[in-house]
């Protein structure tokens, strides 16, 4: 039975230790490495979601070898090209399979036919399908022009020249490209260059997947953020075995835990060798006063109590760089001493959901007054005899769930409407909340 609610107990402080699953960045990241590369591969600390279940689903229908070794470890013996040359592949919500998963399946020919949830549907894929055709992929639409289900045939791909993607509304699609690039590098001994057109946001996502590429004997030449050059005759190989570290998007919540219930709340599973960006937000809490200690694989936050009234301070920040994170901080806006503006967030407008929509409607519901655009939105602080009891609402968006836990510091009741969402990507979310906090 699934729960349809979930009242938040009222919170006073928050205390205790915790281990993180692991990154679904890194995850959903090395499964594909891991599957294109030469050898046998064991990753270790594998994070166990829907994310990773519907890649790793999708890995075995194409044929990919890959054996259960424990809760959070699998073995998987690479080989490019897949054995199955034709599938259909169901991949949830899951933006860091879809959009890797169609570049590399349109590179290696076949026939294959990606679905998702209609969310899924909802979320732009264009730039990626044309620069890919650019390529000579056979990509088609089953839908909406420029939105997924897609088929994609065997395609007449050609070499040369520089692979061009805009950067602008998503880094998965420059991740997606990124990944395949080696099947074309591998294949036609010529280098493989991509150039991105316009700004390129979320940059500390690229970042991780330079990292993992690397880590699977493929270095990319980086020029700034606007060219990529994967060597001629690059192919993957298997590093062995490789240690996924935790999820920094979920250690947010922990740490403004930590900042709004005293603390010391400590999150073991990432801290100072973190290859995630998502860490830069304990930046954001030290600015809002927050007492941060980091350590190589774990992080320590203290801070104010605002169950006796006390506040954090307030910001005006870009948050281009951490926009998963960024969700936390505006939940924290509302104990604030001031209203606090997120900046430069346009992707959210392309997640889950239009989270600067659902942001500003759930926050409002609490009692906040709540500004937005195109992609900012501002919230003002509410006052502790305006808080309004309610139940909020999650939009299928794991995320939303998380960050507005966040609000069992008020004084009024709070509920969290279909929790469950949270088995995107950490399903034991809630049990771990519940630990820490003490009402």
């Amino acid at each position: 039975m699934t729960a349809a609610a979930l009242r938040l107990p009222s919170a006073r402080t928050a205390r205790g230790e915790l281990i993180l699953p692991g990154s679904k960045s890194i995850s959903n990241r090395v499964l594909l490495l891991a599957a294109l590369a030469q050898g046998a591969t064991r990753l270790e600390g594998l994070l166990d979601s829907a994310d990773t279940r519907v890649m790793l689903a999708a890995l075995r229908q194409l044929g990919v070898s890959i054996d259960s070794v424990g809760p959070t470890q699998v073995e998987i013996r690479g080989e490019a090209p897949f054995a199955v040359r034709q599938a259909a592949l169901f991949l949830g919500n899951a933006g860091t399979a879809f959009r890797p998963l169609t570049a590399v399946l349109a590179l290696m020919g076949g026939d294959y036919q990606l679905s998702g949830v209609p969310r899924m549907h909802e979320r732009p894929i264009g730039d990626l399908v044309d620069a890919l055709t650019a390529l000579g992929a056979d990509i088609q639409y089953l839908g909406e022009q420029g939105y997924p289900p897609l088929a994609i045939h065997a395609g007449a791909i050609k070499g040369g020249g520089a692979i061009r993607v805009k950067g602008s509304v998503s880094s998965q699609f420059l991740t997606a490209l990124l990944v395949a690039a080696p099947l074309l590098a591998g294949v036609a001994h010529k280098a493989v260059a991509i150039e991105v057109e316009g700004e390129l946001i979320s940059k500390p996502y690229i970042a991780i997947t330079l990292n993992l590429m690397a880590r699977f004997g493929v270095a990319v030449q980086r020029e700034g953020w606007k060219r990529f050059t994967i060597p001629a005759g690059a192919f993957y190989r298997s590093p062995g075995t490789l240690a996924i570290e935790g999820d920094a998007s979920s250690a947010s919540y922990f740490m403004a835990l930590g900042a709004i219930g005293g603390g010391p709340v400590r999150i073991q599973g990432v801290g100072s060798q973190s290859i995630q960006g998502d860490m830069a937000f304990a930046d954001t809490l030290e600015e809002m006063g927050a007492v941060v200690t980091c350590h190589a694989t774990a992080i320590e936050v203290s801070g104010v109590q605002v169950a006796r009234g006390e506040r954090l301070r307030a910001f005006d920040s870009d948050f281009n760089l951490i926009p998963d994170a960024a969700m936390t901080a505006a939940a924290l806006a509302l104990y604030a001493d001031g209203p606090c503006t997120l900046r430069n967030i346009g992707s959210w407008r392309v997640k889950e959901t239009d989270r600067i929509h659902a942001m500003h409607i759930e926050l409002a519901k609490l009692g906040a007054r709540v500004e937005s655009g195109p992609d900012w939105i501002r919230v003002h602080p509410v006052a502790k005899d305006q808080w309004r009891a309610a139940s909020i609402a999650t939009y299928d968006d794991h995320r939303m769930a998380m960050c507005f836990s966040l609000a069992a510091f008020s004084p009024v009741p709070v509920t969290i409407l279909d929790p469950e969402c949270v088995g995107k990507t950490f399903p034991d979310y809630f049990a771990v909340f519940r630990r820490l906090v003490q009402s």
